[in-house]
């Protein structure tokens, strides 16, 4: 039975990537320059070092942490009103904390843009047992080490985890943290996400039952 649900944040609880990304195309234009959108796909989920750094090696420049900073200013300056939580993040959240289990979030992103963004969307960092971002550990996801480090905070065994995720780079740090996993096709179809490995897909927050999270349907 599970115990503890683990969830990422950007594309499960919100859909900040539109104002990250468009903050990350004004950032590195400042550096000279000039990504298009869809250079951003193939680093979904990874934390804004590869998402920005992997963009500026595309176009043939070395990543250097300033081009991070210059875009969380700008984030920053942008996400106030421009964000929401998905519909049904608040019910669920709500939810699972009367069935007395414990929540953490496990994002990537550093926490600066982590909290912000989390404010945005009117959840309180309180109703998290642990909220675990990008500095908290060495390798991003598809490493689990991100997911090893929220059950040892929440003092869970992995095994007693579930994890929601949206991005195949999450799917595969979940599984291989050894934990039951939900995907949801809020950025990418089923198609893509399946390979992955996750227990089951759902295509939405909203459609998330108790027994896809390994937990009793109410009677």
């Amino acid at each position: 039975m599970t115990r503890a649900v683990i969830f990422d944040m950007d594309g499960v609880l919100t859909d900040s990537e539109p104002v990250i990304k468009e903050a990350a195309i004004a950032g590195l234009r400042e550096f000279g320059i000039a990504p298009r959108p869809e250079d951003f796909e193939a680093f979904v989920g990874m934390g804004e070092d590869r998402y920005i750094g992997g963009v500026a090696q595309l176009h043939g420049l070395a990543y250097v942490p300033a081009m991070k900073r210059r875009v969380y200013e700008i984030y920053l300056e942008r996400v106030p009103g421009r964000v929401r939580a998905f519909p049904g993040v608040h019910d669920l959240v709500h939810d699972l904390r009367r069935r007395g289990l414990a929540l953490a979030v496990a994002s990537s992103a550093d926490r600066i843009k982590v909290e912000a963004t989390l404010k945005a969307i009117d959840l309180a960092p309180a109703l998290f047992g642990a909220v675990l971002t990008g500095e908290a550990v060495e390798h991003k996801k598809p490493s689990p080490d991100i997911f090893l480090a929220a059950a040892r905070r929440l003092g869970i065994d992995p095994a007693d985890c579930c994890v929601v995720e949206d991005a195949v780079s999450g799917v595969r740090a979940a599984k291989a943290a050894g934990m039951r996993c939900v995907a949801v096709e809020q950025s990418f179809p089923a198609a893509v996400l399946a390979p992955a490995g996750p227990d089951c897909i759902r295509p939405s927050v909203a459609a998330v039952r108790p027994a896809d999270l390994g937990l009793a349907e109410p009677a």
